[in-house]
């Protein structure tokens, strides 16, 4: 089976971007993109287990790290999701071609809008595990007391506990006032491409409803969600993967251009 190369790319800025590619290999089928969570990196069970599934099926792939995640470069409290969309926008335009699915877990899915909305020619669908759009603003931001939002404004950031790490994350001001200007969940969201959500109904931090409230906003109708009673907020396993493989299936198979009838 194909091993992915690894390579990186410069951002607008400078900042080298790591990321991880399989090309084509004889299919007309779109590329695959993972756009991983917040404080994830792409060599996630998520990423690697997609990237497994379109080797074998030939079909093109990227999973990449964003500034001050991973492998990449840049300062993680110095960025935002403003940041992060202008480093996927950086890997589509500079480490792929032809019609894309983006696959984003948690933060991801939400990166994942705003780059399909940036590249309306390119993004031919989008599949959400655990979408957390806005999540700065409503599952950090309104979430906070009066008294943290008094100190994130005094010291500009704050610093949570995560039982995902070890060390507590750095929450900025600037995270919260850019993530403000890029909320997809209050006005209907105009992208005429197939979208598949799958969120479990056990997830403790980002509440189902999130990726309900994307499906409502989505202005295609076929878009649907699948929830999973005893998922939490990974959805990492076996049956869960299993899940977002079909999910991506579906969407590459409708997206894809039947062959050619013969000729009579």
């Amino acid at each position: 089976m194909m091993k992915a190369a690894h390579h990186s790319l410069a951002a607008p800025d400078g900042t080298s971007l790591a990321y991880a590619s399989l090309p084509a290999s004889g299919s007309t089928l779109p590329g695959l993109v993972f756009l991983g969570g917040f404080r994830s990196d792409m060599t996630g069970v998520k990423a690697t287990a997609l990237e497994a599934f379109c080797a074998a099926r030939g079909q093109p792939f990227l999973r990449f790290d964003y500034r001050g995640h991973g492998a990449s470069g840049g300062r993680f409290e110095e960025a935002t999701v403003g940041d992060w969309v202008s480093d996927a926008l950086a890997m589509i335009d500079g480490a792929t071609s032809g019609p894309l699915i983006l696959v984003g877990s948690s933060m991801g899915a939400w990166i994942a809008v705003l780059a399909a909305i940036a590249r309306p020619k390119r993004i031919a669908g989008l599949v959400g595990i655990a979408s957390a759009p806005d999540f700065t603003e409503d599952l950090i931001h309104d979430r906070l007391t009066a008294g943290q939002k008094a100190e994130l404004a005094r010291a500009g950031v704050l610093r949570r506990p995560s039982v995902y790490d070890t060390e507590p994350y750095p929450i900025t001001s600037r995270l919260i006032e850019d993530g403000r200007e890029r909320l997809v969940l209050r006005a209907p969201i105009p992208l005429a491409i197939p979208l598949r959500l799958v969120h479990g109904l056990a997830d403790p931090d980002v509440p189902w409803v999130q990726s309900r409230r994307l499906l409502e906003a989505w202005e295609c109708a076929d878009a649907r969600l699948t929830l999973v009673k005893d998922g939490d907020h990974r959805l990492s396993r076996e049956q869960d993967l299993s899940l977002m493989m079909d999910a991506a299936a579906e969407i590459s198979a409708l997206v894809t251009p039947s062959a050619a009838a013969p000729a009579g």
